[in-house]
């Protein structure tokens, strides 16, 4: 018969079996409010609709939120901007290209937009949360997994554009300290500036999301 500690200690690993067992495991997937719940750790390209995505990005802000202007400065209209200054760079790009520029930033309808000194601080876990999303949501809509060198060259050029025009016209910073983090400034026309730079309302934002994604896939 074995001895009485021993037999404590025997008790104590089975209770702690079952408190194990009756913890559940954390939730790492969202509802979306097309019914779809899509899993963080493993995205399927099946629970990915579009309408999801335009609804979250028009509701995440850019910049946390420290924006000028009544409405936030949203995801979608930044991912809007984005594909417009890579259209003026780029004029004889094809839609499969347009349409990756559109969904660069597409995660975030999930994940929020997270700003860059705080992705300093996090290292490389957001980076491969995103990087799984994104390449479900391109399979999702009938893109390679990842673009090619030459269209992600010109996603963070027209990105670092928008950023540098943002930052000076919406949060505060001078054009001095944008050119630093951001580099020169890009050149655009004025009805860009009015059309792009002027926050839309939540429901303006996904409307014209939507719209431009239809147009980009023939819908």
């Amino acid at each position: 018969m074995a001895a009485p500690s021993v037999q404590r200690a025997h008790g104590r690993g089975k209770q702690a079996k079952r408190l194990i067992r009756a913890v559940p495991s954390p939730r790492a997937w969202q509802r979306m409010l097309s019914g779809r719940r899509l899993d963080l750790l493993d995205p399927s390209p099946l629970d990915i609709e579009i309408e999801d995505i335009a609804h979250g990005l028009a509701r995440v802000a850019r910049w946390n939120g420290q924006t000028n202007g009544a409405h936030i400065y949203s995801v979608a209209q930044h991912s809007l901007f984005v594909e417009a200054l890579a259209r003026a760079r780029t004029p004889r790009l094809d839609d499969r290209c347009r349409l990756a520029i559109l969904l660069h930033d597409a995660p975030e309808y999930v994940i929020g937009d997270m700003i860059s000194p705080f992705k300093a601080v996090n290292g490389d876990a957001y980076k491969a949360i995103e990087r799984r999303l994104l390449t479900a949501i391109h399979l999702r809509f009938g893109l390679p997994a990842n673009s090619p060198p030459q269209v992600e060259a010109l996603i963070k050029a027209a990105d670092r554009q928008a950023a540098f025009l943002e930052a000076t016209q919406l949060a505060g910073f001078d054009a001095a300290e944008a050119r630093r983090f951001f580099g020169r400034p890009p050149k655009f026309s004025a009805a860009m500036e009015r059309d792009y730079l002027k926050p839309w309302p939540a429901a303006t934002a996904q409307a014209r999301y939507l719209e431009r994604f239809n147009r980009l896939t023939g819908q």
